[in-house]
């Protein structure tokens, strides 16, 4: 089963996490099931960019990128080439180690 290992982040994940992921499942899923509250204001339907991730390693081992997603992350904060919404992102064969950004775009927070 492979990995994923969430780096520090300063809000939602201080201490870094290192998490097994069942294959086929989004990144999304598998960090809110570890405790990590990764916003999702479109309750992962892909239409808005809150869940977005920079994937350090093992971005190749993801399921390819569609349309869809393709199009919503020209609008995310702080776009690189290895950037992904989690909620569409599923978990490969292989480790994988995560990056969140430091800020969303989020006209509808969930906690504020």
């Amino acid at each position: 089963m492979p990995q994923i290992i969430f780096l520090p982040h300063d809000e939602l994940c201080p201490e870094g996490a290192v998490v097994q992921a069942q294959p086929g499942t989004s990144i999304c899923d598998v960090a809110l099931q570890n405790g990590i509250e990764l916003e999702h204001a479109c309750e992962k339907s892909c239409a808005c960019t809150t869940c977005h991730v920079y994937v350090r390693e093992g971005y190749d081992s993801l399921n390819e990128i569609e349309e869809g997603e393709d199009d919503l992350l020209d609008q995310a904060w702080g776009l690189e080439p290895d950037s992904r919404l989690s909620c569409q992102a599923m978990v490969g064969e292989q480790d994988l180690v995560i990056e969140l950004p430091k800020y969303t775009i989020n006209m509808v927070s969930e906690h504020h």
